[in-house]
């Protein structure tokens, strides 16, 4: 007999539901990523007194507000700044990071930087959906080549930013992207991000509907949905096509992981050993 394990998980006991109805724009990729968090979260039993979400600002900073664990909505770009605090004082936390391609990659760009670097154990999710969709529409970094924002009414001429090829380079733990087309690859991605025992960075590939998809003429929800699965493409194959680049057109699934230190761990037991020097020391 097959179980239908999505059937059995209930969204709602994830959920602040007196926040309901949510804000988001129908067909909105983000609030299918939300479930896809909630679902891993429930598979991995976490406890909700012992998770902490911690969100920047934009349409992906507004989800934890809906997460009924310990939420944090902090200032823009700094969502990782927080996290790193919150992790370091409360390593007994499950620490998540929501956050957008605009607050993640833009103003918190040197804070992703940084917490790659150290790899702290946290787990890290950007929703990629190419614009500033709550702010006016306007081009993020990881905008596609050629599309229109309100602040490229020309085309966007710059190149998108790869954030999981930054991500790795700056040493990340674990690296991974999905799409919300693959809701149970996803969730499954997810959980093993946040099983990772260090800096855990995943980049989902969502849909902005109605300020991106519109100016952009894209289609309908469902129609940008399927978008993602057709226009999944390794990057041998970008090479060698003369078409604009794509976010979509990067590999998916887990794309780098190593095991260093992780950094709370290394940092705690230094700590540890100048405090016991000191008290030999004050005992001679």
């Amino acid at each position: 007999m097959i179980i239908d394990t999505a059937a059995e998980f209930d969204v709602r006991k994830y959920l602040r539901m007196e926040m309901m109805p949510h804000f988001l724009c129908p067909g909105c990729g983000h609030g299918i990523a939300l479930r896809a968090l909630l679902w891993a979260l429930d598979e991995l039993q976490v406890d909700k007194d012992k998770l902490a979400v911690v969100s920047g600002i934009g349409c992906a900073g507004r989800l934890s507000a809906y997460i009924d664990a310990n939420t944090f909505h902090v200032t823009h770009g700094r969502a990782l700044a927080y996290a790193t605090g919150l992790a370091l004082a409360r390593p007994d936390l499950r620490v998540v990071v929501i956050s957008g391609d605009g607050d993640c990659l833009a103003i918190g760009g040197n804070h992703l930087i940084h917490a790659c670097r150290r790899n702290l154990k946290l787990t890290c999710l950007m929703l990629n959906n190419e614009v500033y969709g709550m702010t006016g529409g306007q081009v993020s970094p990881t905008t596609s080549a050629t599309m229109l924002t309100s602040t490229t009414p020309l085309g966007n001429s710059e190149p998108a930013f790869d954030a999981c090829a930054l991500a790795t380079a700056a040493g990340a733990g674990f690296v991974g992207r999905d799409v919300t087309h693959h809701v149970p690859k996803l969730k499954e991605l997810i959980k093993a991000g946040l099983e990772h025992p260090g800096f855990a960075f995943i980049e989902v590939l969502s849909d902005c509907t109605e300020i991106f998809g519109r100016k952009n003429e894209l289609g309908s929800s469902p129609e940008m949905i399927m978008r993602q699965k057709s226009e999944l493409r390794p990057s041998a194959y970008r090479d060698t096509v003369d078409t604009p680049f794509r976010p979509n057109d990067m590999q998916t699934g887990v794309l780098a992981k190593n095991e260093r230190p992780e950094y709370g761990t290394a940092y705690r037991r230094a700590a540890a050993a100048i405090k016991a020097a000191a008290g030999k020391k004050g005992k001679k």
